[in-house]
């Protein structure tokens, strides 16, 4: 297969006109915190393939005695939702190969929306969530379900390269941004773009009590993983 990211289906998906969510890990823990805490608070989804690369860490992550890759697909074929799960962060050396098989799953599997997220550090205000989309129907979105959309700024690594994309192949694209505190864990963080997302996908949970406990968690079994593959990673980037 060599380096390149590839993805391996084990079971039948069907997601057509739903979504697709990434949630990889990327500076901060909010995106996967967030859609953890989205899959662990929804019921019915369930492993339906796998991503993997010669460049990501030979690795086994055991979760409730089950091992598991460490960039997996999770789809709720109810909701018609899947998700781009990970536990570790992708080198910025495969930020690329990581968006064009998330744009080109969506495209193969007829996926209305991509959604993908990142928190904003600052001290300056309150948390919030604004959002950006690729096209003018992602957009749209947004505004229906009162989320302000960003005017101007900057989205690093993967998020940009899908809005980037999204905006020449006319693919809906939505980034969630969330400011959180410079100083404060990631949990709240990732709850609150669990909430935005909640809106936008119909049916996802909403239960920010629930979230938050669920988002502690998992931000503190994210930070153990990434510990732990630490000399992994070191190995193969040197």
């Amino acid at each position: 297969m060599g380096n390149e990211v590839f993805v391996r289906e084990v079971i039948p998906i069907d997601v057509k006109d739903g979504y697709l969510i990434d949630g990889f890990p990327y500076t901060g823990l909010a995106n996967a915190i967030a859609t953890e805490s989205l899959v662990n608070t929804t019921s019915q989804f369930e492993l339906a393939g796998v991503l993997d690369s010669e460049l990501f860490p030979p690795i086994s992550i055991v979760r409730d005695e089950v091992p598991n890759f460490p960039a997996r697909i999770l789809v709720n074929k109810n909701l018609k939702v899947a998700v781009f799960s990970s536990y570790l962060t992708p080198h910025e050396s495969i930020h690329r190969d990581v968006a064009r098989v998330m744009l080109k799953w969506a495209s193969d599997h007829k996926c209305s929306f991509i959604i993908s997220s990142s928190a904003i550090k600052s001290d300056d205000e309150a948390p919030f969530v604004i959002g950006v989309g690729s096209t003018e129907t992602a957009k749209k979105k947004l505004r229906e379900v009162d989320i302000p959309v960003l005017k101007n700024g900057t989205i690093p690594g993967i998020p940009g390269i899908l809005l980037n994309e999204g905006m020449i192949s006319g693919i809906n694209v939505i980034v969630l941004l969330c400011k959180a505190k410079e100083s404060g864990p990631d949990f709240k963080a990732g709850a609150d773009i669990c909430m935005a997302m909640s809106k936008i996908v119909p049916g996802s949970s909403c239960n920010l009590n629930l979230l938050l406990d669920e988002a502690k968690g998992v931000e503190q079994s994210l930070k153990q993983t990434e510990q732990e593959a630490g000399p992994l990673r070191d190995a193969i980037y040197g």
